[in-house]
């Protein structure tokens, strides 16, 4: 080997090595994720949640028909389209909306502490889904983490959980839903294939929902209101899904999901400084108790 191909070989593995690319791709997923809640409460200055949740629907399943038709990829096959309809229910029709109602009510730190407990709850359902059967430990200490958020939002709530947690705790059920049945899908269809069509698929329902409730909400244009829906619906629920999806085929959902344990801590830091919440001592600290123990899970499953 020459001492010039020698001194570009490190350049040439840095740019190839797929652990770094895949790495940064679920990374800068995660960020975009972490940023949802935010971009959400911004959105509700301008829409009402019925409005914000359908034409974010509808903007990113235009960006999703986009690139679906400017790759040509082929219409789903028909054994598919069930599991696609689950990903729809859960990921693009009930946790925005469920999480936007919670947020009219709940502060967007609340909100992540609680929804901190998706990757458990996913995990769970999961296993039930599939037959597999975690070891002990594992349900130790996902039950530990669900115990935590659900301490921290009686003890935000004054000892009753309120509406928005009620609707919090839903969302987390119909995500981890549709997250089970898109990660069984992404074994045969590319995952970003599965929120596309999922997105495209409530196409009909995401466009009547705009009309209805633009006729029926009011609207107060501003600039914090658009930007949040327009990250919402391009930066979280589209982009965000597709470098995460990349990324985790690259390094694997193992590594990728201990990536997804900065997401809560990162929109707690997000809550501030965008929205200038002030943060109670126990939401950080409850953020960190559920990282803890999803990353027990991660390493006795």
């Amino acid at each position: 080997m020459t001492a010039q191909n020698s001194a570009t070989l490190p350049t040439t593995i840095a740019v190839n090595n797929p652990v770094r690319r895949g790495t940064a791709l679920a990374l800068l997923g995660v960020v975009a994720f972490s940023l949802t809640f935010p971009a959400t409460a911004w959105g509700l200055e301008s829409f009402g949640p019925w409005s914000l949740v359908a034409l974010r629907s509808v903007l990113a399943a235009a960006i999703a028909g986009a690139f679906l038709l400017a790759r040509r990829v082929p219409l789903p096959a028909r054994e598919h389209r069930v599991g696609l309809a689950v990903v729809a229910a859960g990921v693009v029709v009930g946790f925005p909306m469920l999480t936007t109602l919670a947020l009219t009510t709940s502060t967007t730190s609340h909100a992540a502490v609680v929804v901190g407990l998706l990757p458990l709850t996913t995990a769970a359902l999961s296993a039930l889904r599939t037959g597999a059967r975690p070891s002990r430990a594992f349900w130790v200490a996902a039950l530990a983490g669900a115990a935590v958020v659900i301490a921290f939002t009686l003890a935000q709530s004054g000892g009753a959980l309120s509406a928005g947690d009620a609707y919090l705790f839903g969302a987390l059920l119909v995500c981890a839903a549709g997250y089970t049945e898109g990660g069984r899908l992404a074994r045969t269809l590319p995952g970003w294939q599965v929120i596309g069509w999922a997105l495209v698929l409530c196409l009909p329902l995401s466009l009547a929902g705009s009309v209805a409730g633009l006729a029926y909400e009011p609207v107060h244009l501003t600039g914090h209101g658009l930007a949040g829906l327009i990250w919402a619906a391009a930066g979280s629920t589209f982009l965000g899904l597709y470098v995460w999806y990349r990324g985790m085929a690259e390094i694997g959902a193992p590594r990728a999901s201990q990536l997804q344990l900065a997401q809560p801590l990162l929109t707690l830091v997000w809550s501030v400084a965008l929205l200038g919440e002030h943060l109670s001592p126990a939401a950080p600290a409850a953020a960190c108790g559920v990282l803890v123990c999803i990353a027990v899970t991660q390493r006795v499953k």
